[in-house]
């Protein structure tokens, strides 16, 4: 086997030894990995981020998705891209049912993400259920109110991800992602497109539209722990409704 002297970085400076090809080999594969690793070494380092997971969310605020739905004047009006139905339909069940879990988008020091339909996406539930196009907010949640408390707070906690503060960046990372919601053992599949960019949310109803999250309407009550992302049609956690 032929052996040949070769520079050896050392603790301080190079040395000089007698080193098989072998060695050699392995020297230039490890300075090659070394060097495509750098990059992204340096990269990672000029990234400011918590030590963990716990870290960040208490640097986050406390100001809960209720006080920013409630905050101003709550009322029906004539525009559709504002979250009034919602709004009415948690205060309706809560004011039936105190302490039903929809409370916790109360409760600003509890961590979670809701998809929250808008009043756009209220109307067209009540077109798939009743085949009208209803031009009232307050007809559309009638409608929706006459489905029973007991439904109206399951579609509730259908849309909201308890634990987790998911932002909009986070969101179109999220292909693929199963999504455990408030309401026990029922998820939420998310699916991200390109060109351009969609973010679907997948529920257990094949008949009616996708719901897609509205992405001017996204990071709503941002740098708190709750945090709200729009979306144009209900999510659905039955097969029928």
């Amino acid at each position: 086997m032929t052996t040949r002297w070769f520079p050896v970085a050392g603790v301080s400076r190079l040395s000089y030894r007698l080193i098989s090809p072998f060695e050699r080999t392995m020297i230039f594969m490890i300075r090659r990995i070394t060097a495509l690793l750098g990059g992204a070494a340096l990269t990672l380092s000029l990234v400011a981020a918590p030590a963990n997971a716990e870290e960040a969310e208490a640097e986050l605020g406390t100001t809960s998705l209720a006080a920013v739905l409630t905050s101003g004047q709550v009322a029906f009006d004539r525009d559709f891209r504002d979250y009034d139905i919602l709004t009415a339909a948690v205060q309706a069940v809560l004011k039936a049912k105190p302490n039903s879990p929809v409370k916790v988008l109360a409760d600003g020091d509890t961590a979670l993400t809701a998809f929250i339909p808008n009043d756009r996406a209220f109307q067209r539930l009540v077109k798939d259920l009743t085949g009208k196009t209803m031009k009232s907010e307050r007809r559309i949640f009638a409608t929706v109110a006459s489905l029973g408390i007991p439904t109206v707070e399951s579609i509730l906690l259908y849309h909201v991800v308890p634990g987790a503060t998911i932002d909009s960046s986070q969101a179109v990372q999220a292909n693929g992602a199963r999504l455990q919601t408030a309401l026990s053992g029922k998820v939420i599949r998310v699916a991200v497109e390109s060109d351009p960019t969609a973010i679907l949310l997948r529920d257990y109803n094949k008949k009616l539209g996708t719901p897609k999250v509205i992405l001017s309407q996204v990071d709503i009550n941002e740098g708190n722990k709750q945090i709200a992302h729009g979306i144009d049609r209900v999510l659905i956690p039955v097969k029928k409704i």
